[in-house]
């Protein structure tokens, strides 16, 4: 397996540990908050203050967060774009060096 193929391998291979990791997140989040619902009900602990609403909806938020980072973030921001990125800032670097060297040679005599 040549090195072209082996990154595209082991991205592949990460996505879905990623992707798979958010199903868990999921399915673990819906079973938790009916859990929590259904404990609320039957306990009971504080009747004014409605606390598996509060949780349910903080656990949501990281769920949502963890949701932009696997389908949003990682999808464009991958080792391609890394890069790109890289390629990009080391040709500014030339382009800078190259000017600071031509500028050095015109003002020496």
């Amino acid at each position: 397996m040549d090195q072209n193929q082996h990154e595209m391998y082991e991205y592949a291979r990460r996505r879905s540990k990623q992707k798979k990791s958010l199903y868990f997140h999921f399915v673990f989040f819906f079973l938790g908050s009916i859990f929590i619902f259904i404990t609320n009900k039957w306990i009971g602990i504080n009747k004014e203050v409605n606390w598996s609403l509060w949780l349910v909806t903080i656990w949501l938020f990281i769920f949502i967060l963890h949701f932009i980072k696997v389908f949003i973030t990682d999808s464009f921001m991958n080792k391609k774009w890394e890069r790109e990125q890289i390629n990009r800032l080391m040709t500014m670097q030339e382009k800078k060096i190259e000017q600071l060297k031509n500028e050095f040679e015109n003002k020496t005599p």
